[in-house]
This record gives structure tokens, sequence and C-alpha cells, in this order.
């Protein structure tokens, strides 16, 4: 796996790839990888022969009272997790190269990101679209894999590549879940043992939304079996959406309405 560090260095190398006329996969993250990452690497494997993946933490997507300096950084076990998926190029870019005059961005979100997230995050996606087209430029890939767990982004992103009229397949990947339902997360990680056990229960109730379509009911059942507030439940997409607090950890969630 080699390591790039500059968006130069990076465009040498995707050249001397599509020279020998390698496809292009691109798996952008903010790093603090786990499983879901990794399944994101495979379903890569499946579109292109040159997996390329990013690690940044991206400022211009968190609120100033986000967690954006507790994010977890793990630069060094992720690229050995990295390395062994077999990940052909991971991309540590670093702000400076990214943002190079400034992180302000003319590209604005569109109508997929209006309501849910932007409703409580109002300028996520304008940082999301900021860096993934910075990214998008630096890469030049033919395909690019994000989660569907994140499908709000995932339908901004495709609205974005569309509007900018960008040579790349959006691919989502399916989300990917513990043995007990719950989505992996990197942020997962600041929930306690006992806050883990109610996280569970959020994709069952959800599972049972699609039944009823009673979303008061599933509010009031996350709410009483631990959930300190409920951001959203809402269908959209074909999807029931849904966003919840448990102590200082924020969980989303999604699935497909049958």
């Amino acid at each position: 796996m080699k390591i790039i560090h500059t968006i130069n260095e990076l465009s040498s190398e995707i050249s001397l790839r599509r020279n020998k006329g390698d496809k292009i996969g691109f798996v952008p993250t903010m790093g603090a990888l786990h499983d879901g990452h990794l399944s994101l690497i495979e379903c890569a494997r499946d579109h292109s022969s040159c997996i390329v993946v990013s690690i940044f933490v991206n400022p211009t997507q968190f609120a100033p009272n986000e967690d954006f300096g507790s994010y977890p950084r793990m630069q060094e076990s992720d690229a050995a997790k990295l390395k062994l998926a077999g990940v052909d190029i991971l991309f540590l870019p670093t702000e400076d190269d990214l943002y190079p005059d400034g992180k302000d961005c003319n590209i604005k979100m569109g109508d997929a990101a209006k309501g849910l997230e932007a409703t409580f995050r109002p300028t996520h996606f304008d940082g999301v679209v900021n860096v993934v087209s910075r990214l998008f430029n630096a890469v030049k890939p033919d395909i690019a894999i994000f989660g569907e767990k994140d499908f709000q982004q995932l339908q901004v992103i495709k609205e974005m590549t569309a509007f900018l009229q960008m040579p790349i397949t959006i691919i989502g990947a399916p989300i990917y879940r513990d043995n007990h339902g719950l989505a992996l997360s990197s942020r997962n990680a600041y929930l306690s043992d006992s806050e883990i056990e109610i996280a569970r229960s959020l994709n069952k109730i959800l599972r049972q939304v699609c039944q009823t379509r009673n979303l008061k009911a599933a509010k009031d059942e996350l709410l009483s079996i631990g959930f300190d507030k409920i951001d959203y439940i809402e269908m959209r997409w074909n999807r029931i959406l849904a966003a919840a607090w448990l102590g200082k950890t924020r969980l989303i969630d999604n699935i497909t309405i049958k």
C-alpha cells in the first residue's frame, strides 16, 4: 500500500495507474475505521482494480458545538487495517493541501439536503459537498463508494456529482451491522456498555415502523427504553430514517420500507 500526503503526488500516482489500465475506486473516510468501512472497500473491489482510501477529519462539516476536536483519530491502526484489506493507495491530505485558499466553497447543498439532518445540523452538508468535491478533484476516481447508513448524505453526493457533471459513478453500500442489528459507526466508541444495549434497539424499532407506519409510537418507545432525545423519525426515499441521542452520542440509522 502506498501512503500519499499531497495532491500533486497523488495525481502522479493516479496517472501511472491509469496508464496501466486500472479503474480507480475511491472510499473517502474520516478514519477510526471499523468493519463497516472495510465493507465499503470490499464493495469498491467489486467495481475497480485500484482502490484509494482517504482519511481526513473534515473541519467544515462540524458545527462549533460538535465533536471535531474529540473525534477519534487513530491513523497508525487505520493504516494497518487498510494494508491488510489490500488497499492500493492511502491518501492522507493535510488541511492546507485540501483547502489552500481557505475553507469557503461556492458549491452548496441542493434539494436532497433539505430537512432531516440539515434541520439539526444546518451547515453539515455544505461542509460535506465542500470536502467531497475537493477529494473528487484530487483523486479523479471512476467510482466512489458511500455507506447507506448516511443515506441522506448519499443522495446529496449523488446530486452534487450530477450537478457538477463529474464522470464518477456513486455507489451506495449496504449498512454493516453487528450481530444485534446496530449500525456500525466510529461514534459508537463513545457509548458505554449499557448504552450499547439500548442503541441496539434502534434498528428493531425502525423495523416495526415499516409495518405500522406509526412514527409517533416509535419516538415514544425510543424515549421509554432510554434514548434521551429524538431528532427525527421520517419517511423519505422509500426509507424510514432516524436520528436519536443516547447520552452525548448521536446515532443515525435507516431501513428500507418493504
